[in-house]
């Protein structure tokens, strides 16, 4: 007995270290089955190698004692230290990339890894053959013939494993990342040699080739630089024309001012917009940021849900698309009592501005025939300062202000803000002179346009109308110089009393009246 353990000593070849080894082995795969326990399948593959090497240098030391050194037992040693060193490999891989590099925060993809393992495999194998007497030479040439063999045979396989390496080295898709590739969406688990796996939301899981997705686009969601990991989300959704789009936007945008719907992102804030005219309804949408891609149909409900109510709110409906056909008898009596009704609120909207108190019914009911109706948007420019256009508006509804722009490049100063029965543009409509400040719509605004040529027949007919009506255009100068001159009330008189004659002259002429009329 002893004689054979002596003999399965000098098999072991290491001398008076293979006690030694065999104690830090063992000791090695304790502590990493503690400290890296997921990794508890690959040292079990690990201590399973190592026994079985031991078994085979049991095999090898009683071939040996048997019938000396034949060919069984160099099979024998051969198979002990090519499984000693797979065993002490594998272990060492776990030891160095689980616990050494992760302690100096490397994380290196675990393609990376595979690669420098089965390099190392490859070179053991060498190694073993070598100390085994085998003529590498000979095994080299005919292995070169049958690599190129299986490369042919092999290309689509060989594609998977360098895409697989290409990918884990760029980084271009990583594990965690929501990826959107030939339709799906869902977020990558795994990235390996072969293929890559990507989870749906369905429950699925999607196994795509490496190779594929080197030759096809990949949308990678809510990756920008310096970002959170969002996603925008579209919803449609269809209103009458009854309501104009800028108050519907604004309906949708106050109702989501209000309480935050989880996995809606705050910043940035979700926001409606305008996408088309269609036959009988306006298409909108409402665009927000996901913050959670599991919970995307669930927050979709949600927020077309606080569309629904906030459109209930403020009496609007959802449309649907319809096709009307509307038929209506015109009788002359239902035109004339539709033009009479026009007539009436032209008039009235005449008598309410105090620019036109000069002028006699007849003549208000004149010049209510050559009104035009003019229809802006929440944030359109009625009028631009230096812009040249002569006709005066008269606001019917909505709100506008009135923006004077300071000397020198300065930034505009805000005059006045005008309402429904309120008028500007006049001096553009009786001088001919350039707009004095910018109008612009803070609401829709609907309003009234009176052109050069509805007031001339008026002025012809009586032309003392332009005395009393450069008094009021003189004043009403005269207010705005002292709001970019800063002038005081009195100065401001002395201002519109100097400057009535000359506003009287301009009218004259550019209306081609005579001095003496």
């Amino acid at each position: 007995m002893l004689k054979f353990w002596q003999t399965f000593h000098d098999t072991a070849g290491i001398g008076g270290w293979f006690y030694v080894c065999i104690a830090a082995f063992l000791v090695t795969a304790a502590v990493l089955v503690v400290f890296v326990a997921a990794e508890k399948r690959r040292i079990t593959v690990s201590l399973t190698l190592f026994v079985l090497a031991l078994l085979s240098l049991l095999v090898a030391t009683g071939l040996e004692m048997a019938g000396g050194l034949n060919t069984g037992h160099r099979f024998a040693c051969f198979l002990y230290m090519l499984l000693m060193g797979l065993a002490a490999v594998n272990l060492s891989g776990v030891l160095f990339f689980r616990v050494i590099l992760r302690r100096a925060r490397i994380e290196p993809p675990p393609i990376l890894s595979d690669l420098l393992l089965a390099g190392v495999y490859v070179a053991l194998l060498l190694a073993v053959l070598h100390r085994s007497d085998v003529n590498l030479t000979g095994i080299i040439a005919t292995s070169a013939v049958v690599t190129a063999v299986i490369g042919l045979s092999l290309q689509d396989t060989l594609g998977n494993v360098i895409g697989g390496m290409i990918l884990q080295l760029d980084h271009s898709i990583q594990e965690g990342d929501w990826v959107r590739f030939d339709g799906k969406e869902g977020i990558v688990r795994e990235v390996r040699w072969r293929h890559t796996s990507i989870e749906t939301n369905d429950w699925t899981t999607v196994i795509i080739p490496n190779s594929q997705l080197m030759k096809s686009v990949v949308v990678v969601l809510g990756r920008r630089t310096g970002k959170p990991q969002l996603t925008r989300r579209d919803i449609t959704f269809n209103v009458d024309f009854r309501y104009a789009p800028s108050e519907v936007v604004a309906v949708i945008n106050q109702g989501f001012c209000a309480e935050h719907i989880p996995a809606v992102a705050t910043e940035p804030r979700p926001n409606c917009v305008m996408l088309d005219f269609k036959d009988s309804y306006g298409q909108y949408c409402l665009r927000y940021w996901l913050t959670d891609w599991l919970l995307d149909r669930l927050t979709d409900t949600a927020v077309r849900a606080r569309i629904y109510t906030a459109l209930s709110r403020a009496g609007m409906s959802l449309a649907i698309p319809a096709v009307a056909n509307f038929a209506t008898i015109e009788d002359t009596e239902r035109q004339q009592r539709k033009q009479t009704e026009e007539i009436h609120r032209r008039t009235a909207t005449l008598r309410g501005a105090h620019l036109f108190a000069p002028l006699t019914d007849d003549e208000v009911a004149q010049l209510a025939g050559s009104l035009r109706t003019a229809a802006f948007a929440c944030g359109e420019t009625i009028t631009r300062q230096g812009a040249v256009a002569h006709w005066l508006y008269i606001i019917l509804r909505g709100t506008a202000e009135v923006r004077v722009a300071a000397e020198k490049g300065g930034p505009s100063q805000t005059l006045a803000t005008l309402g429904p029965g309120n008028f500007f543009g006049e001096m553009g409509l009786l001088t001919g002179d350039p707009r004095s400040a910018t109008v612009v719509a803070q609401t829709d605004v609907c309003c009234y346009r009176l052109d050069k040529e509805g007031f001339l027949a008026i002025l012809k007919q009586r032309p003392e109308v332009a005395a009393e009506i450069s008094r009021l255009l003189a004043t009403r100068k005269a207010e705005l110089d002292a709001v970019r001159e800063g002038l005081d009330q009195a100065a401001a008189r002395q201002r519109a009393q100097r400057t009535q004659a000359d506003i009287l002259d301009r009218i004259r002429s550019f209306f081609g009246l005579a001095s003496g009329q």
